[in-house]
């Protein structure tokens, strides 16, 4: 990248962040191994090291209150939960970091960091440890969701109870968008990869944020302008490419994850925009298959159900929040 495509995607993303954070005022950190004590109305944005990699993440609510552990997807970063995290935090304790290659976090080289989501789950693994959570609940959306599943699954000890937010375990809630994708997985060719490239554009991004809303005056345009100025960033769309093609890893997982629902039955909250181009609510409903007493709640949204619903899906959290054991 020359030096003046570099001065505007910087100059780009500093606009972004002040906007964004005209709203919402915080303090940036870095973690060093101690408990930050946070007030409930601030949100802090911290960094800390997970085997070399930095990890950027927001923090709000008391220190000692109930975990929950909020898990983003493609193409955005913690920057979604904005509109949630001040509603969760009033009563909890909430911590939502950008997976590796995503928003503020590092984004290695993927000759030097494997993007696969057996190795994000293992990064999200060190977070944890890291900063020391015992016992939480996890929000999972998208691409979280495979990650956060892996997770649940390795410390069943440490789930208090699990919200997915248009995040899918059962292959009836892929829908037919995901065809050009599977084609890729059946055969790996250049020619399949290079078919998928056209999906990283504005259009493809905007597509996510626009699809099956009914008033798109409330999706606020910094969100996508963000993702997209990470998604044009060097090397940026190669390490999607290789997230879209593992992938399949998931889907071939999603057995080992209904097995762990069936014998764990972790309280589940699904919350679901019903009009998701990618995750279908056959998705949402199949939960109650392994774990009879999910609770489904849709909304008439698409995708990314907290730019138009933050609100309504924050306060049914929280009712589901408030039952769980501690």
């Amino acid at each position: 990248m020359n030096q003046i495509k570099k001065i505007k995607w910087t100059a780009s993303i500093i606009l972004i962040v002040v906007t964004m954070n005209s709203s919402i005022m915080g303090q940036s950190k870095t973690n060093s191994n101690k408990k930050v004590s946070t007030s409930i109305r601030s949100i802090h944005y911290q960094n800390t090291k997970v085997n070399g990699q930095n990890i950027f993440y927001r923090e709000a609510g008391q220190s000692g209150a109930p975990i929950i552990l909020l898990l983003h997807g493609y193409p955005t970063s913690s920057h979604m939960f904005r509109n949630l995290i001040p509603i969760l935090s009033e009563k909890y304790h909430v911590i939502a970091p950008d997976l590796p290659g995503f928003g503020f976090s590092d984004m290695p080289d993927r000759t030097q960091y494997s993007y696969t989501f057996d190795n994000l789950a293992k990064t999200m693994q060190g977070f944890i440890d890291q900063l020391a959570l015992k016992r939480f609940a996890v929000y999972v959306f998208d691409y979280g969701a495979p990650v956060g599943f892996r997770l649940a699954a390795a410390n069943p000890e440490k789930i208090t109870g699990i919200v997915s937010q248009n995040g899918n375990a059962y292959e009836e809630g892929l829908s037919t968008v995901w065809n050009p994708i599977q084609k890729y997985w059946n055969e790996d060719t250049l020619e399949n990869r290079d078919a998928l490239r056209s999906s990283f554009a504005i259009e493809g991004t905007k597509f996510q944020y626009f699809h099956g809303v009914k008033d798109a005056s409330l999706i606020a345009p910094e969100a996508y302008i963000m993702d997209q100025n990470f998604l044009n960033r060097p090397g940026a769309i190669e390490i999607q490419l290789d997230l879209i093609k593992d992938y399949k890893s998931n889907v071939a997982m999603y057995p080992k994850f209904q097995e762990y629902f069936r014998n764990y039955k972790p309280k589940f909250l699904a919350v679901w925009g019903d009009k998701d181009p990618y995750f279908l609510p056959q998705g949402a409903e199949a939960f109650k298959r392994d774990i009879p007493e999910t609770k489904v709640k849709f909304y008439d949204t698409g995708h990314f159900a907290l730019e138009t619903h933050a609100a309504e899906i924050g306060n049914e959290i929280l009712k589901f929040l408030n039952a769980l054991p501690n």
